[in-house]
């Protein structure tokens, strides 16, 4: 007898575990239509820059020279002044940081011969208005 009752237990055991599988598939099919249906997706639009960094800056006459008398935002004043130090080769061979200023720089940086890249940025807020 004890062979018998355990066959049926096995025989129930292995009829159930195909119904749990069958209610876990549901389950996730389920959950799948809702993930589906929730969030629809955002369209990504570009970022605008903020207005107060496209405000337009006059350069004073020293940095007129050199990048224009027009007045332009901060960034592309700094990326006239990195024309102008790539083009005459003024950045320091040796410490690419450093900036050796000629005879239209020197007053842009306060008569020193020799700037870091960090401080110009510096320099320059002076001749901006």
């Amino acid at each position: 007898m004890a062979k018998k009752s355990a066959k049926k237990a096995v025989k129930k055991a292995a009829k159930k575990a195909p119904a749990k599988k069958a209610v876990k598939k549901a389950v996730k099919k389920a959950v799948k239509k809702v993930a589906k249906k929730a969030p629809a997706k955002k369209v990504k639009t570009k970022r605008k820059a903020s207005p107060a960094l496209m405000k337009p800056y006059t350069p004073s006459a020293a940095l007129a020279e050199i990048v224009g008398s027009k007045p332009a935002p901060r960034s592309e004043v700094v990326k006239k002044l990195w024309v102008y130090i790539k083009s005459n080769k003024l950045q320091d061979t040796k410490n690419k940081r450093m900036i050796n200023a000629d005879a239209k720089l020197k007053p842009v940086f306060n008569g020193n011969n020799q700037v870091s890249m960090f401080e110009m940025a510096k320099h320059l807020s002076k001749h901006l208005k």
